[in-house]
Order: C-alpha cells, then structure tokens, then sequence
C-alpha cells in the first residue's frame, strides 16, 4: 500500500508553518505575562461590548472546558467580567473590564509590531495571494464536513 499522497508535503508544511508562527508569536505573548489563549480572548473582545461564551469559543477556537478556565483566570486579574445576558438569562457575555480594556489598547498594538517584524518582507500581493490559497484549503474542508 502506498502512501505517496502530492498533498502531504503541504500539509507538513502548513504544520510547520503554524508551529513556527506559535513559537515566535508565542514568546512576545508570555513576556507581557499572558498566555496565548489569554491573549487570545483579549484581543477577540477588543472593541467589542463584549460576547457570549459561544461566540467567544467560535472566534478563538478555543474549546469550551478550556474557554471557562481561561475566562475564569482572567476574571481573577481583573480583566474580564461576566454579566448575564439581557436576552437569555442562562447565558452569560464576557466583556472587557476597563481595566482589561486599557491591557489591549497596550498589548495589541505592541503585538501587531511585534509580527510585523516578520511580516514585513511580504508586500501585499504576496499576502493576499497566501491569504486566498489559505481561505480555498479553509473552504474544501469546510464543504467536506458539511
């Protein structure tokens, strides 16, 4: 049986791609004394009045077991409330404390220029040209699970 597949060299590389850019994005997030799902929520509601746990786990991919915990701490540094939603009383929205509001108008910023060291040897036509070819492999798999 052969296993010889054109795909797999792309697939290892979309691997070591993401591991990569985890690393490096990685050790910017732990020296502001945040992990990466941490930064992850903060940077999600951002500007936002704030969202439920579902939204909030779609938009992150951050599993829900992992999403109360991660919610949870960043409560306990004050940088997130929860409130019951006005529409559903069983549901809670997770939004930005004033406290956290101020941490991402400092960490995000910093974080784009952070990435933008590495990014920058791209120019814009490179980027979307990635961007589009990412979206495609994004939308063959999203067609087959559905």
């Amino acid at each position: 049986m052969k296993f010889n597949r054109p795909f797999l060299p792309l697939i290892r590389e979309l691997a070591r791609s993401f591991q990569a850019f985890e690393a490096y994005s990685s050790q910017d997030i732990r020296s502001m004394g945040l992990t990466g799902c941490q930064f992850d929520i903060i940077a999600t509601l951002g500007n936002t009045a704030g969202m439920s746990f579902r939204e909030l786990g779609e938009k992150t991919l951050i599993t829900k077991g992992t999403l109360t915990g991660v919610v949870q701490r960043l409560e306990e540094k004050g940088l997130v409330q929860r409130n019951d939603a006005v529409h559903d009383g069983r549901s809670q929205i997770v939004q930005l404390t004033e406290v956290g509001e101020a941490t991402f108008n400092d960490i995000f910023p910093h974080h784009l220029d952070y990435l933008d060291k590495v990014f920058s040897v791209l120019n814009i036509e490179e980027i979307q040209q990635m961007q589009a070819t990412l979206q495609k492999i994004h939308s063959l798999f999203d067609k087959e699970a559905t």
